[in-house]
């Protein structure tokens, strides 16, 4: 994870050859160094240097050769496997699902559990309120940063794929408005979608990835009362309902809950089930498209933006490096968007019966989503995680744990990560294909797809080892 031109501020540690939050890369043996400062134009403010949450190119001990070879034999034995042995769609969506005991789904759903954990999403909310107002505005000394990115961008991942969109159920803002005394709210309209989510989670990127002085408590409080003022609007319109629509965190999570083993059949009952049966379940919804293509987009830009290339371009660019990093942003999601975009006009080629083809297949592309945060934000949770918690618990200073995996494990992780993501794609993808295209068509209608899994692919390993 980067700041646009912000100094390393926060978690700038570095432990056993692993780089940490917003710290550079270290130098691997044999290679020409990283290039963080460039020679001071004049009259300009020093220039500083970016980094990022996991290792880099640099310390990945990965041969090129064999990443993509390896890629590009499990994307084609899948395909060929999925052609000769899966003639008939197979995913029920949100009619399939063994039902759990009734215990368990009284418990879920009483009263008791919910306002529980709405009360603890709120006082977690409190406690995070609470150091960035009045501890130190230091990230090695106040855990309110990491708990923004790290904890609840990266933690929504694993938790929303074990216990599904835990976010809905711990929001802060819902929380609140059970507060506010009953009225008769205006539904959302159907066009507006999950628009309003997406749009959220590119500012969100920005500022992430972009904004200067991300983690200094000026513009934590802006970012804040921006996305409070977005929400309670909304919300005082349309109810607790806008959060589903508008609500970033939310909608992150609850597409990622799409792959997790719990989860809701269409009668409302809590089921294990195939993660393919709920990721076949994903509404088509407008935005969705877009929201998945800000994941992809937003998560490509933080692989690159530690590579001593663009580090380079961004300090001698004479749009000044926020500006540059932004243009970088928004090119990254537009090209994500591009790519999907002409291989759904391909499809539309092939089965002119397919009147929707850019959301009927957008779920093939939430588990590529998925590989490329795990890929990319595994070692930040691991080791940044630990850190903030340490620090909320009142630890000063508290030091880095060592990372749980080597860079040759790191490497093999990111690069199985990005590969798996694709694998399970192309699996939902052609379950769709068949069901959509006629038999006749539906591996040749997939044929885009294919191709757009490949190039997606190759661009995700290369940015972690070119």
């Amino acid at each position: 994870m980067t700041t646009g031109h912000s100094p390393p501020l926060p978690f700038a540690h570095e432990a056993a050859g692993q780089t940490s939050f917003l710290s550079f890369a270290p130098q691997a043996a044999g290679q020409a160094p990283p290039l963080p400062f460039l020679p001071e134009p004049a009259g300009q403010a020093p220039l500083l240097p970016l980094a990022h949450g996991v290792g880099a190119q640099h310390d990945l001990p990965l041969s090129p050769f064999y990443a993509y070879a390896g890629a590009f034999t499990a994307l084609f034995v899948s395909f060929l496997g999925l052609a000769l042995l899966w003639s008939a769609s197979r995913f029920r969506g949100d009619r399939a699902g063994r039902p759990l005991p009734a215990s368990l789904q009284r418990l879920a759903d009483s009263s008791v559990t919910r306002t529980a954990l709405r009360v603890l999403g709120a006082a977690l909310a409190l406690f995070f309120l609470a150091h960035l107002l009045l501890g130190p505005d230091d990230p090695d000394r106040n855990p309110a940063p990491g708990a923004l990115y790290v904890l609840l961008w990266v933690g929504l991942v694993p938790a929303s794929l074990l216990l599904g969109p835990v976010w809905r159920l711990v929001n802060p803002l819902r929380a609140l408005l059970s507060l506010r005394p009953p009225t008769r709210p205006r539904p959302v309209p159907a066009a507006v979608g999950i628009r309003p989510a997406a749009a959220g989670l590119l500012l969100f990127a920005w500022l992430e990835l972009v904004a200067p002085d991300n983690t200094s408590r000026p513009v934590l409080l802006t970012a804040l009362a921006v996305h409070l003022a977005v929400q309670l609007l909304g919300a005082a319109r349309h109810g607790a309902a806008w959060f589903a629509h508008a609500d970033p965190f939310e909608a992150y999570s609850s597409l990622l809950a799409r792959l997790s083993p719990l989860g809701r059949r269409a009668d409302g009952r809590l089921v294990l089930r195939s993660p393919f049966n709920g990721l076949d379940s994903t509404p088509e919804t407008p935005g969705l498209v877009a929201t998945v293509c800000v994941l992809l987009g937003t998560t490509a830009y933080d692989g690159l933006s530690d590579n001593p290339r663009w580090i380079t371009t961004l300090q001698t660019s004479s749009l000044g490096p926020t500006a540059t990093a932004t243009l970088g942003l928004l090119a990254a999601v537009a090209l994500a968007a591009a790519c999907y975009g002409l291989c759904a006009g391909a499809l539309r080629l092939l089965n002119r019966a397919l009147t929707t083809p850019l959301t009927s297949f957008a779920h093939s592309l939430l588990p590529i989503a998925l590989g490329y945060l795990v890929a990319h934000y595994f070692s930040l949770l691991a080791v940044e995680g630990p850190r903030t918690v340490m620090m909320a618990a009142g630890t000063d200073n508290a030091p880095s744990p060592a990372p749980p995996l080597g860079p040759a494990g790191l490497a093999v992780l990111q690069v199985a990560a990005i590969v798996t993501g694709h694998v399970l794609g192309v699996v939902a993808a052609h379950d769709r294909s068949v069901r959509l295209f006629p038999p006749a068509r539906a591996v040749a209608g997939q044929l885009p797809l294919f191709a757009l899994m490949i190039a997606y692919t190759l661009g995700g390993i290369g940015l972690l080892i070119a």
